[in-house]
């Protein structure tokens, strides 16, 4: 018998102090059965990072890419079906980001782990020519940090200042410093 997805429950408060964006998001997030805390957080604070002010131009999805291999981790598509962000997580192949510049708009990834250097000193040259790519880096030990707030249900108060991302639940407390290695901030 196949293991089924966790359910995990989160009501996250986001203060992004840099852009003046204030939001309240209430999740039902369901983590695959190979997927780690760790993981599952990063998609989480992906998602509160890019969600858009309004649904314009459509809204922020999660993606299937732990059931379908091409899938990616989150999607947004406008109101007519275009391809507007899609953004993946950990170390994609080079191709597969090259693929995805040339559907979307905007492509984003979130890199994190004791091998995301190499894996960006390996791909860096290869993606030079994208010009709609950006790659962001979260420390690893801030990563494993983080995976230790995850709780099947969550209350995470998240708050953006001068580039660092504060995360609390409860009296448990990460910082996060991201680090821009290719395109705009």
């Amino acid at each position: 018998m196949a293991l089924k997805a966790i359910i995990y429950r989160a009501n996250v408060n986001v203060s992004d102090l840099d852009n003046n964006n204030y939001s309240d998001h209430s999740f039902t997030i369901a983590r695959h059965p190979s997927e780690t805390e760790e993981r599952m957080m990063v998609r989480l604070l992906a998602y509160v990072l890019n969600v858009p002010p309004n649904n314009d131009l459509g809204t922020l999805e999660f993606g299937k890419d732990m059931w379908e291999a091409d899938e990616p981790a989150l999607i947004q598509r406008d109101l007519t079906g275009l391809l507007m962000h899609e953004i993946e997580l950990g170390q994609p192949e080079e191709k597969r980001l090259v693929r995805a510049c040339g559907r979307a708009k905007k492509v984003t990834v979130y890199t994190y782990g004791s091998t995301s250097a190499a894996w960006w000193a390996s791909v860096m040259n290869k993606l030079s020519r994208v010009n709609n790519l950006i790659v962001w880096q979260y420390p690893a030990d801030q990563v494993q940090a983080l995976g230790t707030l995850a709780a099947r249900s969550m209350t995470l108060q998240i708050t953006l200042q001068e580039g660092t991302l504060w995360i609390s639940e409860g009296d448990k407390s990460v910082e996060i410093t991201p680090t821009c290695l290719f395109g705009g901030m």
